[in-house]
């Protein structure tokens, strides 16, 4: 189907009123910086030629659109140039935005790419953060077929390309002024055979029909969408939260049907297992992030290695309550875990959410919705040590009498 362009700048932040989401506007990399001004101006200006032109289309109020990045991977001089003079005017109109560029896709290898130099030397004093992209399951012509081990090996991957990007920031001097926007990831790359072209596509030949309709067959297969989806997942959010005085944002490419966590359908919504996880994290995490160290064994699969076990600690303010996820990515055993808390072995029956499934393999479709759902648990721990059940993350709340233990 072409894309008519009905569903444009109000409709979009009208959405994410509605979701209770901050609306962020990506320019077209090769868009004219007056052009990207203008857009700007239209969404935040109270007065000038778009803020009219706004006003004349329903809406006298601006929209106040904090977010703004200019393009989308690109990463020639020409780019950068256009980076630096969009971003510094855009500033001008508006000094509230906050402003990125691409600076590095990790081309789905374990560490990825470092930020250019010259990028962060020629517009970093312009931008607020820095935005990477990655995809750590390739796609092809013909639909991957990936096994648990394979997807699930890779979950150390973001963790690794946070610390480069991070390191080109320490290097170039920029890191106490730009943050990390991982604003584009997911585990499996979109899969779409034959497609980006270079030309405008029509949509009544045959040979660009069945490409879609292979695009389309292949980003809703569910079976793909497994335990290793929502494991990966909560890896990738450790490792964010993990680095989140660097990293301050993060956003799954896309959010509904392709790779999203959400399929929607006629009938209705199925939520993929990654959904789970996501929602888990949104949920029952606790507001600050505390230190942790997790040691493990680990999982090797052609020449990948993994830890067996992951884990993140979060707390509130008062030091009181906490929440700890720990995740066992071992496809079939349960893991013996111990843990220590301010030196001290956990004892004791606590209140949990446990995300697993009866095989790593298992999933949700139109007709099976639930075989991938948390539920409600309680975790016993003896002299420090529980068993954490085979493919699974806890969430598990802890409330100490002792708020600074």
């Amino acid at each position: 189907m072409i894309e008519p362009n009905t569903f444009g700048t109000h409709e979009f932040i009208e959405l994410c009123r509605r979701l209770d989401a901050e609306p962020y506007i990506c320019h077209n990399g090769l868009a004219d910086v007056k052009e990207m001004a203008a857009w700007v101006e239209y969404c935040n200006a109270t007065e000038g030629k778009y803020a009219e032109l706004r006003k004349d289309n329903g809406h006298p109020e601006p929209f106040n659109v904090k977010f703004w990045s200019v393009g989308n991977e690109r990463y020639d001089t020409a780019y950068i140039h256009r980076v630096r003079d969009a971003a510094k005017i855009m500033k001008e109109i508006d000094p509230l935005i906050q402003t990125t560029c691409s600076g590095s896709q990790g081309g789905m290898k374990k560490t990825g790419f470092k930020v250019s130099p010259f990028l962060l030397e020629t517009a970093g004093q312009y931008l607020d953060y820095i935005s990477v992209h990655n995809y750590w399951l390739a796609r092809g012509n013909e639909l991957p077929e990936y096994d648990y081990l394979t997807a699930i090996s890779k979950s150390e991957y973001p963790e690794a390309y946070i610390q480069l990007v991070i390191e080109s920031l320490e290097e170039s001097g920029m890191r106490d002024r730009l943050k990390i926007a991982f604003d584009e990831w997911n585990l499996r790359a979109w899969q779409h055979p034959g497609f980006p072209r270079n030309a405008v596509e029509n949509y009544e030949d045959p040979e660009i029909l069945d490409l879609v309709e292979k695009r389309i067959e292949g980003n809703d297969l569910a079976s793909q969408y497994t335990m290793a989806d929502a494991l990966f997942t909560a890896s990738f959010f450790n490792a964010c939260l993990s680095h989140s005085d660097d990293v301050a944002m993060a956003n799954i490419a896309p959010l509904v049907n392709t790779r999203g966590p959400l399929y929607v359908h006629p009938e209705g919504i199925v939520k993929r297992s990654h959904f789970h996880t996501m929602a888990m994290y949104r949920n029952l995490l606790e507001e600050r992030v505390a230190a942790t160290e997790t040691l493990s064994g680990s999982l090797i699969h052609e020449g990948d290695s993994v830890a067996l076990i992951d884990a993140l600690a979060t707390v509130d303010e008062q030091g009181k309550n906490w929440a700890i996820s720990l995740v066992n990515r071992h496809p079939s055993d349960q893991v013996k875990c111990t843990v220590k808390m301010g030196g001290k072995l956990l004892d004791g029956l606590f209140r949990a959410t446990l995300l697993t499934a009866n095989s790593p393999d298992s999933y949700n479709d139109i007709e099976h919705p639930d075989q991938v759902s948390p539920r409600d648990v309680e975790v016993v721990f003896k002299k420090g040590i529980t068993h954490l059940p085979p493919h699974s993350l806890i969430i598990m709340q802890i409330v100490h009498k002792n708020a600074h233990l």
